[in-house]
């Protein structure tokens, strides 16, 4: 794959921490604004060249930053705008509702501390019990509305979700399917690490999964039921919902790249410890939830042919997952274990092969380790005629272990017509950061994705404030 280079324009700066960057067309205009989302609950667009307030539901956020040392997962990490949005007003917001704060499902015990022993079975086969007491938080998926001249206020809610650890809630989580034209959510598997309840396998859990919502649907239900399971749902809000893909670890979004009369579908997982994964498909099998739940009640079969599953937490991309552990032998090499052996093997047939891999450690010297992926966008336009018609991805940070000041890394693929997995290029930037850390926090594009735009943070802790730039990735 060719080197690319390519330029970074400013176009916003002291901003909060950008969680999703698109574009949309205000009712009665006809120009494209660029919207961004900030962690703390801010949505602003760009116009007539200065920042404007779109929407603060900071009050509404839960309170960020109490743990970890400032750096968090919630917060508003979900906007998706209607494709109808600039006749009809309406759009959607999936965040960590305020005031929801849990002791979590390990009550007293860092998440982030599991880690599974493959020769204890007790850790392999950890179940979440307790779940309305032991959870970390609530995230809600609703609708808002932009009346006429008006300011945007909160039409219904579509889901209520209770989550068992502060990560893994996804990013970039709605997008609409110019497919089917529904709301798509993406879940992650709720958190802690290497999935210690399997939430993502299982059917029935919400955690780690696809869901494609029918907003066309007016299910109005006041305060529907909080939740972890699709059977724990009313049937008119089950009807509402379809299952496109399962196990998802954590995942910066869905998009979508029209080829003739078909789209292609991105999505990425982010690694555990090993590697970083992209997966591409057209073809899918959507499962009504209504079909999940009757099947699961008669204790019959579901037939699955078509329908996609990532993989985890038996497989890390394209390679089985592992315990990684440091070599006794060698101080330079680490021992990888196998965290789930029977897991691997079960799903081994039915998961889909990911596009590409990166790895948290590369010894190529054109290449670089990887830390997490932020973001997948295609790019359609013509301007870097290099990147035309490839998917463009940001990983948060090139070489994790590198001294301050980091900085992320831009990289870009594309799908080969043979259909095996391809490797990638990173796309090098002129922009001097000078002494300061630049996480690449977001990637977003324009409608019709002939424009990339690219939100970069000072800083992981969300308690350090207005560190955040937005720049156009150009020529």
């Amino acid at each position: 794959m060719i080197k690319v280079k390519v330029g970074l324009r400013p176009i916003i700066t002291s901003i909060n921490l950008p969680t999703v960057l698109k574009t949309a067309i205000l009712p009665d205009e006809k120009a494209e604004r660029l919207f961004i989302a900030t962690q703390v609950g801010e949505i602003f667009y760009v116009g007539d060249g200065r920042l404007e307030i779109f929407l603060d539901i900071r009050q509404r956020i839960i309170e960020l930053g109490t743990t970890g040392g400032g750096y968090d997962e919630r917060g508003l990490v979900g906007l998706a705008f209607h494709p109808d949005f600039c006749y009809n007003g309406l759009f959607y917001l999936h965040y960590t509702v305020a005031g929801t704060q849990g002791p979590g499902a390990f009550p007293g015990a860092p998440s982030e501390s599991f880690k599974p022993d493959p020769c204890d079975s007790r850790t392999l086969t950890l179940k979440w019990t307790n779940r309305e007491n032991q959870y970390d938080h609530v995230d809600t998926v609703e609708e808002w509305i932009l009346p006429s001249n008006d300011r945007p206020e909160k039409r219904r809610t579509l889901l209520n979700l209770r989550r068992p650890f502060l990560n893994h809630n996804g990013v970039n989580s709605l997008n609409f399917s110019p497919e089917t034209g529904k709301l798509v959510l993406t879940t992650g598997d709720g958190g802690s690490g290497y999935d210690p309840f399997n939430l993502s396998q299982d059917d029935m859990e919400i955690a780690g999964k696809i869901i494609e919502i029918d907003v066309n649907m007016d299910t109005f239900i006041d305060n529907p039921p909080i939740v972890t399971r699709f059977d724990e749902l009313p049937l008119l809000i089950q009807e509402t919902l379809t299952v496109i893909a399962k196990g998802v670890r954590n995942i910066p979004g869905i998009s979508y790249q029209r080829y003739y009369n078909h789209y292609m579908k991105y999505v990425g997982n982010v690694g555990q410890d090993m590697v970083e994964s992209i997966f591409s498909f057209v073809p899918y099998k959507p499962i009504p939830v209504t079909e999940l739940t009757r099947t699961s009640f008669k204790n019959s079969e579901l037939d699955r042919e078509g329908f996609i599953n990532l993989g985890w937490r038996g497989w890390e991309g394209a390679f089985p997952t592992s315990v990684i552990s440091d070599c006794s032998a060698n101080a330079d090499f680490n021992e990888k274990t196998i965290a789930y052996y029977d897991d691997a093997v079960t799903s081994f047939v039915h998961r889909l092969q990911p596009l590409t891999n990166y790895f948290h450690e590369d010894p190529r010297p054109d290449m670089f380790g990887g830390t997490a992926l932020t973001g997948v966008q295609p790019y359609m336009g013509n301007e870097i005629p290099e990147l035309t018609g490839s998917v463009v991805f940001t990983d948060l940070v090139r070489n994790e272990d590198s001294p301050p000041p980091v900085q992320g890394v831009l990289a870009y693929t594309r799908v080969r017509m043979d259909c095996k997995p391809n490797d990638y290029s990173i796309i090098e930037t002129d922009y001097n950061f000078e002494s300061r850390s630049a996480y690449y926090v977001s990637l977003g594009t324009n409608l019709d994705q002939t424009r990339l735009y690219l939100g970069v943070y000072g800083s992981m802790r969300v308690v350090d404030s207005n560190q955040g730039t937005i720049f156009e990735i150009v020529p």
